[in-house]
């Protein structure tokens, strides 16, 4: 009899996982043995900080990769076939939503092993619950080009999808572009346009700002320096 793959959600920043994880996805994954994960330093920590059933030296943690191979995801599937529960995790989040997760879960269903998601915190989904835009119809695009031009098209484009489909266009950016971005924005885009910035989403930091763009002229963008955040905008 085979195993089930579980997925379980990391945290996005440093808090006690009592305070952001239910206790159900607490108890499963303190119970697991195998892990395959985004990258193993902060799976490890992690676990560390979740505590587990035997010592973390003990734990099987294999790394994913950016892009697995079918026959990578097939081998990574062996302690299923086995018979041994296996969790996949990613670095902050959701694993199979932003990162090459998807292709084990798809490696899953097409052995019929079982899939069970665990409950835990989506940057995605929080942004979007908290910045008062379109949550029944709605785009996520990773992250945006990083030069300059690239950029600004990116973002034309994203506005004008969203005045024509009234959709939600959601999409991150690595924490030290956070100012660049927002200025690229506000510089880019109509003013009535709304922005939400949501930054150190569940730890004690945490702030979510939801406005038209015009709103965001002058502000100290320095504040958002060096945080995660998500961005949530619509036309």
């Amino acid at each position: 009899m085979s195993g089930r793959l579980f997925l379980v959600p990391n945290l996005l920043g440093v808090v006690a996982p009592e305070n952001v994880l239910p206790a159900r996805t607490i108890a499963v994954t303190r119970g697991l043995t195998h892990f395959v994960v985004e990258n193993a330093k902060p799976a490890r920590g992690f676990l560390k900080t979740l505590g587990t059933a035997v010592p973390l030296q003990q734990l099987d943690i294999t790394e994913l990769g950016e892009r697995p191979s079918r026959e990578r995801c097939a081998d990574l599937l062996a302690p299923v076939r086995a018979g041994t529960d296996l969790g996949m995790l990613s670095d902050a989040g959701c694993p199979g939503v932003a990162d090459p997760g998807s292709l084990l879960v798809a490696a899953a269903h097409r052995e019929g092993i079982a899939v069970v998601p665990l409950v835990g915190p989506s940057a995605i989904l929080l942004a979007l619950m908290a910045s008062g835009m379109n949550g029944q119809g709605f785009a996520f695009h990773g992250y945006l080009p990083v030069k300059p031009d690239a950029r600004i098209d990116a973002i034309r484009r994203l506005e004008a999808a969203s005045r024509q489909e009234g959709a939600a266009q959601l999409f991150m950016e690595t924490p030290y572009r956070n100012a660049a971005l927002i200025a690229a924005l506000v510089a880019t885009c109509r003013p009535g346009t709304r922005l939400c910035v949501a930054a150190d989403l569940t730890i004690a930091t945490e702030t979510i700002e939801s406005r038209e763009l015009r709103a965001w002229r002058g502000r100290d963008l320095a504040a958002y320096a060096k945080r995660p955040a998500m961005y949530v905008l619509q036309a």
